[in-house]
């Protein structure tokens, strides 16, 4: 049974902005011709942590503090606790359709999924950084298409996983 999104285990995923710009600050690990893989040995931030050096959120209608807390107070521990934890990124401007986006997505996680025991600890974000050619992959969604990118993400892991090991 596939875990969701955030959840403990050895493979959990990015969710907060801050965490994504860290990442991608960091350099490259492993290069193909369509993606990059990034990694920084570090957890992902405590919740509300990168939230309290920004200005309250002009939407806002709380105007103490204590009402500020959630409702579950759960999101108030410590991130799970991960091997690793990957994100994806999937520019507009090299998929412009979303169901090609999401196939592309789908592909990075389940590759991460499969590396899950190869990549080290750390924080891990692959990133599509040049468009499929619209010409070879009519098709938004072609198996083509998915077979491909999951070739290629597999040579990029395997790379990543190796550049990162003593």
């Amino acid at each position: 049974m596939p875990r969701r999104p955030g959840t403990t285990g050895p493979l959990a995923r990015l969710v907060k902005t801050a965490d994504f710009e860290r990442v991608l600050g960091a350099r490259r690990r492993a290069a193909t011709v369509h993606f990059a893989v990034h990694h920084l040995a570090a957890r992902p931030m405590a919740p509300g942590k990168a939230d309290a050096d920004r200005p309250p959120g002009k939407l806002s209608t709380i105007s103490d503090a204590a009402g500020a807390l959630p409702v579950d107070d759960s999101s108030l521990d410590d991130p799970p606790e991960a091997l690793a934890w990957v994100g994806a990124v999937v520019p507009k401007r090299h998929a412009r359709r979303a169901v090609t986006r999401s196939l592309i997505k789908r592909q990075i996680y389940a590759a991460a999924e499969r590396h899950r025991d190869r990549l080290g600890p750390g924080l891990w974000i692959v990133r599509l950084r040049s468009p499929f050619d619209r010409s070879r992959f009519v098709s938004a969604a072609s198996r083509a298409l998915r077979d491909d990118a999951r070739r290629e993400l597999e040579s990029l892991l395997e790379a990543a996983a190796a550049a990162t090991r003593p």
